[in-house]
C-alpha cells in the first residue's frame, strides 16, 4: 500500500485526550510491531484514530483542520507521551516519506512512520441492543469487576458475565474466593432482548473509567439484535465520539446462584466508614493480607490480627447484632475492604449462616429484615451484592 501525503493540524487538547484513550487499550508486547501503532485517517470529517490488536478495537473521532487526506500510523504509546508534554497549541502533522513530522509552537519532531501493509482491519460495531446512562454503567462495573480473577489458566473468572433479560441486566463476577452481582434496568432496543455474554473484566473497566459520567448521553451496548445478539463474539460500546470493541470470552460462567443464601441465621449493620476505618488500623499487623477477625455480638463488632513479628491489634465499632449466637469469623483483609469500598449507603448489612459459610454484604435497605416463622432472617431485595468466603480458624 502508498502512503499517501498527509497533512493536517489539531487542538493539542483534543489529540492528547483521543491518542491517550487508544494508547492506553494497545498491548504492551505485540505480537506484531504494526499492532503498536495509532492508525490515524484524515478525511474531511477531521481525524479518526484507531488501534487494534485482534483482540481489542478503539475508534475515536475528533475535529481538525486536514489540508491533505490520508492515513498516518505510528507508535501508540511513543505518541502518547509525546502528544502529553506538548505546549497547548495546535498541533501540525505531516508526512514525509516514512517520517512524520510534528510540530507544535517552538516544538519540532520527526517520528518514524509504521508501514501499513500489514495493518489488520478494524471489526464493524454490532448492531445497538441497549442503552445504558453513563454513571449507571460506571457504577455498576466498578462494583462487580473487582470480583473478576486475574488467572488465565481460568479464563471463565477472568470476565463479567452480562445476562440481558428485555430491560434487567444482571452483571456477575467472582474468582472462587469471593462474588459480586449488580443487578440494574436499561433501555433495549427491542423488548424481547436475551443474552448470557461472558465479557473480559478489564476491558470493562478501562471502558467504565474513561466515561464522562456527568454526560446525559447514553452509552449504547453493541452485541447485535435479535437472534443475532452475541453471534460475532464481539461486546462493543459507543459513547459520545468513541467506539470500542472486544472479543468475548469463549468459556461458560459458572452458575453461582446456589452460592447466594436465601435467609440467614444472624445479621449486623455497621457504619461503613467506621469499619473502614478499624479495618486499616487492624491490618496494618496482618502481613500480605492475612486474615482479620471479626467478632460479632450484641451491640459491637471486635476487630483482631496477629502479625508474624508477634504484633497483635484489636479495635471495636459499634454495629447492630441480630442473632442467637455470638459470631467469630474472618476474611482476608483486602477483599472485604474491596466489598466495603463499592457499598453505596452509609452502613452495610452482613448476612451469615454459619463462620465457615461465606457472608453477604449488601447496602443497607429500608428496613431491616425480621426473623420469619422458620426463625431465620430472608435477604433483603437489593440490587448489590458481594458474597464473601470466610477464611478458616486455627483450630
Amino acid at each position: 500500500m502508498d502512503i499517501p501525503a498527509t497533512s493536517f493540524q489539531v487542538a493539542r487538547d483534543d489529540l492528547a485526550s483521543a491518542v491517550s484513550w487508544v494508547a492506553r487499550n494497545l498491548p504492551s508486547k505485540p505480537t506484531q510491531p504494526v499492532l503498536s501503532a495509532i492508525l490515524i485517517t484524515a478525511d474531511e470529517d477531521g481525524l479518526e484514530l484507531a488501534g487494534f490488536d485482534y483482540e481489542v478495537s478503539t475508534k475515536v473521532r475528533i475535529p481538525a483542520e486536514v489540508t491533505q487526506p490520508g492515513q498516518i500510523a505510528v507508535a501508540g504509546k511513543l505518541i502518547a507521551g509525546i502528544t502529553a508534554k506538548l505546549p497547548a497549541k495546535p498541533v501540525k502533522f505531516s508526512l514525509d516519506g516514512s517520517i512524520v513530522r510534528v510540530e507544535c509552537g517552538s516544538s519540532k519532531l520527526e517520528l518514524l512512520s509504521i508501514p501499513l501493509d500489514d495493518y489488520p482491519s478494524l471489526p464493524v460495531l454490532p448492531e445497538v441492543t441497549g442503552a445504558i446512562q453513563p454513571r449507571l454503567f460506571n457504577d455498576a462495573i466498578t462494583q462487580v469487576a473487582i470480583a473478576a480473577g486475574r488467572d488465565d489458566t481460568l479464563p471463565m473468572l477472568t470476565g463479567v458475565s452480562m445476562e440481558i433479560d428485555g430491560e434487567d441486566i444482571t452483571f456477575t463476577a467472582t474468582d472462587r474466593f469471593r462474588l459480586a452481582l449488580r443487578t440494574l434496568k436499561w433501555v433495549p432496543a427491542f423488548p424481547d432482548a436475551k443474552a448470557k455474554l461472558l465479557i473480559p473484566a478489564k476491558n470493562l473497566q478501562e471502558n467504565a473509567r474513561s466515561l464522562d459520567i456527568n454526560s446525559t448521553e447514553p452509552v449504547e451496548i453493541a452485541v447485535g439484535q435479535d437472534s443475532a445478539i452475541g453471534k460475532e463474539g464481539l461486546f462493543g460500546i459507543h459513547f459520545d465520539n468513541r467506539q470500542t470493541t472486544a472479543r468475548m470470552l469463549d468459556a461458560d460462567f459458572p452458575n453461582v446462584t446456589p452460592l447466594l443464601p436465601k435467609t440467614h441465621t444472624a445479621i449486623a449493620s455497621v457504619e461503613v466508614s467506621e469499619l473502614q476505618n478499624a479495618i486499616s488500623l487492624v491490618a496494618a499487623v496482618a502481613e500480605n493480607n492475612a486474615q482479620i477477625r471479626m467478632h460479632f455480638s450484641e451491640g459491637q463488632v471486635i476487630l483482631s490480627a496477629n502479625g508474624s513479628s508477634g504484633a497483635n491489634a484489636e479495635e471495636f465499632v459499634q454495629c447492630d447484632y441480630a442473632g442467637d449466637n455470638d459470631l467469630l469469623i474472618a476474611f482476608n483483609s483486602t477483599y472485604l475492604r474491596d466489598g466495603l469500598n463499592v457499598i453505596r449507603t452509609r452502613r452495610v448489612v452482613f448476612g451469615f449462616t454459619e463462620a465457615s459459610r461465606p457472608a453477604i454484604l449488601i447496602p443497607e435497605p429500608e428496613s431491616m429484615p425480621q426473623r420469619n416463622e422458620e426463625g431465620v432472617f430472608p435477604t433483603p431485595t437489593t440490587d448489590f451484592t458481594y458474597l464473601l468466603m470466610p477464611v478458616r480458624l486455627p483450630g
